[in-house]
């Protein structure tokens, strides 16, 4: 079982700054077991959508909302994902959720959701 532990989150103003982080733990997970780690986010009335992911290999891919202004990054040994919001804008509002695929055996794992709030 995974387990995964979100912080980060809060309220700012536009055109400032967060740093988001997930740290997965579990009694039989190894590092080498977490594969994609990613971030999606949820507004009200709206359906949760990708920001990004990173595999394990560090390739990476980004919402065309969010490239440019966002980064995500992974630290293996910890396993640990990060996201880097710059510039962040109102329409960046939502909870935002970790998620963590491990393989062998596969799982996808969820986060509890971390609140980003963007004042204009």
């Amino acid at each position: 079982q995974v387990q995964l532990v979100e912080s980060g989150g809060g309220l700012v103003q536009a055109g400032a700054s967060l740093r988001l982080s997930c740290a997965a733990s579990g009694s039989t997970l190894s590092s080498s077991r977490v594969n994609t780690m990613g971030w999606y986010r949820q507004a009200p009335g709206s359906q949760r959508e990708l920001v990004a992911i990173i595999e394990r290999g560090g390739s990476t891919n980004y919402a065309v909302s969010v490239k440019g202004r966002f980064t995500i990054s992974r630290d293996n040994a910890k396993n640990t994902v990060y996201l880097q919001m710059n510039s962040l804008k109102p329409e960046d509002t939502a909870v935002y959720y970790c998620n963590v695929k491990t393989w062998p055996p596969y799982s996808d794992n969820w986060g509890q959701g971390t609140q980003v709030t963007v004042s204009s």
